[in-house]
């Protein structure tokens, strides 16, 4: 399951957001720009962000509303049933919307522009999941192999991958639910450039090794549906 949360870290690269900062402004303020952008960003909160850059309610939800898209888009690939795609967005909407990070002070650079340090408390959702969805993915995998072996049918790939997401979501949905958990507040630096135009903009590396540091991904370093997967094609040989 780690792709599903590596998508939506890519997802959320804050590049829809770029595009607005190019407009730059009189009147530069780079720590109520950068507030802003993670508030629209990560928690849709769109007042402040429309305000500062002009933007439309509109395009300002579409902002996070595109990220979630982005997320989603390996479900659309998966063949889930629309219940379960639509159950994971709504989870990964309320996870998403609890990270918590706080903007420093900015500090201008001998290039006319910003740099401002973030600092990140991780969300541990994953981490702290991770164990108790092995088990139940492993548990999974011997109930396949002795039903098997006491001449049931081979569940097909379609079914087992749809038991899998559904057990996953179930074991983060109790965890949710239960009130996240947070790591060891992390610093991320943050550099909003001038560019020759008069503009600004926040190079792409900086803002994904912010949004890298708002979910903790230690753990995710074996993918359980994949050690379902494997175990339960190992099963089908026994018929």
């Amino acid at each position: 399951m780690s792709r599903l949360k590596k998508n939506w870290m890519q997802a959320a690269a804050l590049v829809t957001v770029m595009t607005v900062l190019l407009g730059g402004c009189t009147a530069f303020d780079a720590c109520a720009y950068m507030q802003a952008i993670l508030d629209v960003s990560y928690k849709n909160e769109t007042e402040d962000y429309m305000e500062l850059t002009g933007a439309t309610e509109e395009e300002a939800n579409e902002i996070f509303q595109n990220n979630l898209d982005a997320t989603m888009h390996e479900f659309h690939t998966a063949d889930l049933s629309e219940e379960l795609e639509e159950s994971y967005r709504t989870l990964f909407e309320k996870t998403i919307k609890q990270v918590k990070y706080t903007v420093g002070e900015a500090a201008e650079t001998e290039e006319n522009g910003y740099t401002i340090d973030i600092s990140v408390e991780p969300i541990l959702l994953f981490d702290s999941t991770y164990d108790e969805f092995q088990k139940k993915a492993e548990e999974y995998a011997a109930e396949i192999s002795n039903g098997v072996m006491d001449g049931g049918e081979m569940p097909s790939d379609d079914e087992i991958q749809n038991h899998v997401y559904q057990t996953y979501y179930e074991v983060l949905t109790e965890a949710l639910d239960s009130g996240l958990s947070y790591g060891e507040a992390k610093k991320i630096t943050v550099h909003i450039n001038r560019t020759e135009e008069g503009t600004y903009e926040i190079p792409e590396k900086d803002l994904r090794a912010l949004d890298q540091a708002m979910i903790s991904q230690e753990k995710l370093g074996q993918d359980g549906s994949e050690t379902a997967k494997k175990e339960a094609d190992e099963t089908e040989k026994l018929e």
